[in-house]
């Protein structure tokens, strides 16, 4: 199971928003061509609750996953919303991958552990950003984005 580090700074969802978010995200695939399915409500329902990145199988085994779905069609939704731009990949490749909401205009950046895969996400605003706006003025490239991750031994493998 994943291990998360909460803070102050972590971004939880109240009801309203949660459920705005949730609509957003369906309206959206259902224009990506998507069908709406239960299971497809259920994941995105799912991924937007969470308050840390998910493995195939803490979303498989979730309570919240009403629709019956077995493990092969929550992967099978993963990968396609993957492939749309609604999640992205995290972990280590030898490791269980964890997926994550990519939210226009928000992003996290994680610190991973190489020994047990532990994923952290970092409690501090972005250095990177700065950088991306300078690349986009000088390059002339549109919708920038970027994705950080840090690997490192955590304090208990350390």
């Amino acid at each position: 199971m994943l291990h998360h580090h909460h803070s102050a700074t972590c971004r939880h969802h109240d009801a309203d928003s949660a459920l705005q978010l949730s609509a957003a995200l369906l309206e959206r695939a259902r224009e990506a061509g998507l069908r709406r399915t239960k299971a497809l409500e259920n994941i995105l329902s799912i991924l937007v609750h969470a308050h840390q990145p998910l493995s195939l199988a803490d979303i498989a085994d979730s309570p919240q996953l009403t629709s019956g779905a077995d493990k092969a069609t929550v992967y099978r939704v993963l990968i396609k919303l993957e492939e749309l731009g609604f999640i992205r990949q995290l972990g280590l490749h030898d490791r269980s991958t964890y997926y994550t909401l990519v939210q226009p205009g928000h992003h996290d950046d994680y610190l991973i552990c190489t020994q047990c895969g532990r994923i952290q996400r970092l409690d501090i605003s972005c250095p990177v950003e700065a950088l991306e706006k300078q690349i986009e003025k000088q390059s002339g490239f549109r919708k920038l984005y970027h994705e950080l991750e840090f690997y490192g031994l955590c304090p208990k493998c350390g």
